[in-house]
């Protein structure tokens, strides 16, 4: 299994973060894309342990989809055949490790990929909603709603996305694709609870110790 992850996908959050970013214009070329090893994916049900040795980690939730078959240079007309269900998850990220591998050039491997930082939500089926790109999401954190999204707000659609990794990787059935975080990005502490929503249906319930 491989986990992709997009980078700078709403203008909003590009320019929430352009203060250590080193082109924030990038975003509105090519997908910003990198990737996290399997053993960042965060088991539903299970806690998060907000690790103590990396600074600061803050939450971005992100719409999530799954691919379902084989892929390879896939047309952006037919990447809607490759997935087949979504959920919120949230990309954890130890931000300060990212400003300091932004600021030396460097890759955002370790800030991004650490174990556990892939969280992940219970799967709907994608023919549940209309227009997958006019799907509305929220993350709550302790009931208030901290980060608010639509998909129709994404620079790169979904289909294109597929599309693009497609080129460079063989996407199998199990690969998840996190595409991108809106603006509202912020710290987490031992303690927190959060609840990713789709439209008006829960589909994650986590707990920060």
């Amino acid at each position: 299994m491989k986990i992709f992850a997009i980078g700078m996908n709403y203008a909003a959050h590009t320019c929430e973060l352009h203060n250590f970013l080193t082109n924030p214009e990038a975003s509105g070329t090519s997908p910003v894309v990198f990737t996290k090893c399997d053993s960042a994916l965060l088991i539903p049900g299970k806690p998060f342990f907000v690790p103590d040795h990396l600074g600061r980690i803050d939450y971005e939730a992100e719409v999530v989809v799954r691919i379902c078959r084989l892929g390879k240079n896939i047309p952006e007309r037919f990447a809607h055949r490759y997935y087949d269900a979504v959920t919120v998850g949230i990309d954890f990220t130890a931000r300060e490790m990212q400003q300091q591998a932004s600021r030396d050039g460097l890759p955002w491997t370790i800030a991004k990929g650490f174990d556990g930082s892939a969280a992940i939500g219970e799967w709907v089926p994608k023919d549940k909603f209309i227009d997958i790109q006019r799907i509305h999401f929220h993350l709550d954190k302790n009931g208030e709603t901290v980060q608010e999204g639509r998909t129709s707000d994404m620079i790169h659609s979904i289909d294109r996305l597929i599309s693009y990794l497609s080129r460079f990787f063989t996407l199998k059935t199990g690969d998840l694709l996190y595409t991108g975080t809106p603006v509202g990005v912020g710290p987490v502490s031992i303690g927190d609870h959060l609840t990713g929503w789709l439209e008006d249906r829960q589909v994650l319930d986590l707990n920060c110790r």
